[in-house]
């Protein structure tokens, strides 16, 4: 998969309507109620980082550190709520991963928007997809972020390398999805996001 390649893929997205499986996939978390009684969906957005190695593209993400009270340890993109100083979800997501991981916004290209992703926690969630090429500089808010590592993305694209797994909360059953690549186990709306962005970049 070649950045050229993603970005013909991301232009058909918005040309027409994506394919069964990504539209699936982007719905969001699956079994549960995606708006809790009462509340807005607050918009936030996140940077799906494709850094272009010499062997190909790989997906930067991060571990949040074990003491935060909002998903302690868990791996997620950078990225974060909307501030009203934001000029839209592509400032947001650049901005959120400066703060986050020192990446700065010059080192990224940015190739194009994804459709929501809406969370079972009450975020409508806009991934924008950026390439980045070395060599850049990491520094990380170590109150927050724990490490940042790389997945290769032909990892992420096969299919034999998820799965669906189940779990009950609050009396209710629900699927999410799960990758394992070495130590990191990937799930939630991390996952939901990878695979739906997987299924676009496959869907025929």
């Amino acid at each position: 998969m070649t950045p050229q390649r993603i970005i013909e893929r991301l232009a058909r997205r918005d040309a027409a309507p994506v394919g069964e499986a990504a539209r699936a996939r982007f719905g969001g978390d699956r079994g549960r109620s995606l708006r809790p009684r009462g509340r807005a969906l607050i918009p936030a957005a996140v940077l799906l980082a494709l850094v272009e190695r010499e062997e190909g593209l790989g997906l930067l993400l991060t571990q949040r550190t074990a003491h935060l009270m909002d998903h302690p340890g868990q791996v997620s993109f950078p990225g974060g709520r909307v501030e009203p100083e934001d000029r839209d979800p592509t400032h947001t997501a650049l901005r959120e991963t400066e703060e986050e991981i020192g990446l700065a916004r010059e080192k990224v290209e940015v190739l194009g928007l994804l459709e929501p992703y809406h969370t079972s926690t009450g975020f409508t969630v806009t991934p924008v997809v950026g390439l980045v090429r070395p060599p850049f500089r990491l520094t990380l808010d170590s109150f927050e972020v724990a490490e940042a590592f790389e997945v290769p993305l032909e990892f992420l694209m096969e299919p034999a390398n998820r799965r669906r797994e189940r779990r009950v909360h609050d009396g209710v059953e629900y699927e999410y999805d799960v990758f394992v690549h070495e130590r990191h186990v990937i799930w939630g709306a991390t996952a939901g996001m990878i695979v739906g962005f997987c299924d676009l970049l496959s869907d025929s």
